[in-house]
């Protein structure tokens, strides 16, 4: 008599990264028929606002959707839904809705992306113009395309009106990026006044200043330290973060407030850099910084470069723009509090 054999014992499972896990939920949408072929898929900076990760993560959750056959990158479009053979949503199958049947010639044209046709307006009056809707007409573009996309012809044709009419509310390009930036900075509300410390309220206006600018990499073309744009909500913003600075002197004070603007400026610099070079090429930084692997592996070979090669092959290494962002505040809170008398 035989005994049947014992299942084997599961194998243990690995646990879910947050790149795997918010890619299984886009293939999940895929297969659903949630997003078809030619929809475009939710870009780098969607998944970092929707899920809240950062760039880096949703960059490897693109390159993993793309290495299975998911998506394909189109230039100047971005990351769309791949035609899939043998899928129900693609119009080659026999049992598709659209399928030409047996007699009739197949379409070998390309289908295309859904979000390449313009979104069509009703006409509109000049009188249904404000200045509101021009700027965020002009943030819209801006985030989707990038600074260079933005023009009066441009937001006109999204608008629906004639481009001359958008001078009444707008007087010229310098002011429209002024508007923009200003809309921006009145976007994420202020906390209340209440007494929290300085360290806290600088900390929390720079946590809120790099969050404008992960949802919008033109705001760091816009802004400048040398020649600054009239902002009245930015400057309101950075009366709140040094409220509660007491007993130092207003160059001082100045001089903090500006630093700490450019320290986030300058490091969401690259953040732009980084959304305009994936645009134009439809290469992520993942995929860009594995192309330079053989060449790093042939430096570090070397044996001149000790530092690089035990960083580069520590597996608890991780950083990107938000840990050197996070390293660089805290560096720079502490060189600031020498400065705070002990009653401020």
């Amino acid at each position: 008599m035989t005994h049947p054999t014992p299942p084997a014992p599961p194998a243990p499972t690995t646990p879910a990264t947050p790149s795997t896990r918010i890619a299984a939920e886009l293939r999940r949408r895929i297969e659903a028929g949630e997003l078809r072929p030619g929809d475009r898929v939710p870009s780098t900076r969607a998944i970092t606002a929707e899920w809240g990760v950062a760039m880096a993560t949703a960059t490897k959750v693109l390159t993993a959707l793309r290495e299975a056959g998911l998506v394909r990158a189109v230039r100047g479009i971005g990351t769309v839904v791949a035609e899939r053979p043998g899928h129900a949503d693609h119009p080659g199958r026999a049992d598709h809705p659209n399928h030409p049947g047996p007699s009739a010639p197949q379409d070998r044209r390309p289908r295309a992306a859904t979000i390449a046709v313009p979104p069509v307006h009703p006409p509109r009056t000049d009188a249904e113009l404000t200045r509101e809707r021009v700027v965020s007409a002009a943030v819209a573009i801006a985030d989707e395309r990038g600074l260079a996309a933005v023009s009066m012809r441009q937001i006109a044709a999204e608008l629906g009106v004639a481009a001359m009419s958008l001078y009444r509310h707008v007087p010229g390009k310098e002011d429209l990026l002024a508007a923009m930036a200003d809309s921006v900075f009145g976007e994420p509300p202020l906390p209340s006044h209440e007494q929290v410390g300085w360290r806290v309220r600088l900390e929390t206006s720079a946590r809120l200043q790099w969050q404008m600018y992960r949802r919008h990499p033109w705001l760091a073309h816009v802004m400048s330290m040398t020649r600054p744009l009239p902002t009245v909500r930015g400057m309101a913003h950075v009366e709140w973060a040094m409220a509660e600075f007491t007993g130092l002197p207003p160059k001082v004070m100045m001089h903090i407030a500006v630093t700490l603007l450019n320290y986030v400026r300058g490091t969401a610099v690259n953040i732009a850099t980084e959304f305009e070079a994936e645009r134009a090429t439809g290469i992520s930084s993942d995929e860009w910084m594995q192309a330079q692997d053989a060449t790093m592996d042939l430096i570090l070979r070397s044996g001149h470069f000790p530092m690089y090669a035990a960083a580069l092959t520590d597996p608890e290494l991780e950083m990107d723009l938000d840990s050197l962002f996070d390293f660089g505040l805290e560096r720079l809170l502490d060189g600031i509090a020498p400065l705070v008398p002990p009653t401020g």
